[in-house]
């Protein structure tokens, strides 16, 4: 089988957990906020993964900005690919698989473009796995609490897993977990893959979404030694300064934090409200608390993030 262009981490690139360990890393931005900025249109329960099939030159497009602003790591277009999803439009469950590890073909492929277009440092792909609640497209990921045990959650999460990890992704992202009860049956999932995971939270103050306190949260991660990194995404970025301190005195792992713009979701009147906290000089507070793994999520785009990647330098 010939290697899709740009595949692997970039030459010579220590792996990624090694890169933690000396290093921080820039992560992208919104993958979606860049697509619609493109004039797609995502108001679709599959998101930006439907852009898997039918546009996936757009997703490829959408990560190059963000390496060309100077991320390090790509997070994939498959947040919202699940097989129960995919099925519901009547996509079959080959099908499906086939286009979760699109996404992280598309990523490498990006990568690979970024590196004969200049770009000279080191890049890896993290393959997006959001919580159950992101598949029922009716804002429960946010909650969390969806009435089913570990063992229903893990048989949830296992199959996509394995085929991400399959793709050959750098490092599983499992992300806006909304409560410790996910959290749990992802860790399960993990297990025997092979490949590292990020776990992130999302959160509000000092506690998941699902209103879990967050030393208990992080806790669950400390002994995980396929969870590279522990983290929060999603969130206002005024939440995220006294959570990567959490996690980082509770796991003593790096930390991830890729917060939201600050704006909030009016999903009544299906618009962003309020104004941008996101700020790039936030980051090396961040940093000093243990941050190794350092982007934004919602309405965070390239032009934020170039300046996250020039405050860490500058730092």
């Amino acid at each position: 089988m010939t290697s899709a262009p740009g595949a692997g981490p970039s030459p010579a690139a220590p792996s990624f957990a090694e890169a933690l360990a000396t290093g921080v890393l820039v992560l992208d931005g919104g993958l979606s906020n860049q697509l619609e900025a493109a004039g797609h249109d995502l108001s679709d329960e599959l998101w930006s993964a439907r852009l898997l099939d039918e546009r996936p030159e757009a997703v490829t497009e959408a990560h190059l900005a963000y390496f060309a602003a100077g991320a390090n790591v790509a997070i994939t277009a498959t947040y919202q690919a699940t097989f129960e999803g995919f099925a519901r439009r009547g996509v079959p469950r080959g099908r499906a698989a086939r286009l979760m590890a699109l996404g992280v073909t598309l990523a490498r492929e990006a990568a690979g473009r970024a590196r004969a277009g200049g770009v000279r440092a080191p890049t890896w792909v993290a393959a997006s796995a959001g919580p159950y609640g992101a598949m029922l497209a009716d804002g429960s990921e946010y909650r969390g609490r969806y009435g089913l045990g570990v063992a229903e959650l893990e048989r949830f999460h296992r199959p996509r897993l394995e085929v991400l990890a399959a793709a050959g992704a750098d490092v599983l992202a499992l992300e806006t977990v909304p409560d410790t009860v996910e959290a749990r049956a992802l860790l399960r999932a993990l297990r025997g893959l092979g490949t590292p995971a990020w776990l992130s939270y999302a959160v509000a103050g000092d506690r998941t979404r699902a209103g879990q306190p967050l030393e208990e949260a992080f806790g669950l991660a400390a002994d995980a030694e396929e969870v590279v990194a522990v983290g929060v995404n999603c969130c206002a970025p005024e939440d995220a300064a006294g959570a990567v301190e959490t996690a980082a005195r509770v796991t003593g792992k790096p930390v991830v934090v890729y917060p939201n713009s600050g704006e909030v979701w009016d999903s009544g009147a299906r618009a962003w409200r309020g104004r941008s906290t996101f700020a790039p000089g936030l980051v090396t507070g961040w940093q000093r608390s243990g941050a190794r793994l350092i982007g934004g999520c919602c309405r965070v785009g390239p032009s934020a993030v170039a300046g996250i990647a020039a405050a860490l330098r500058t730092g």
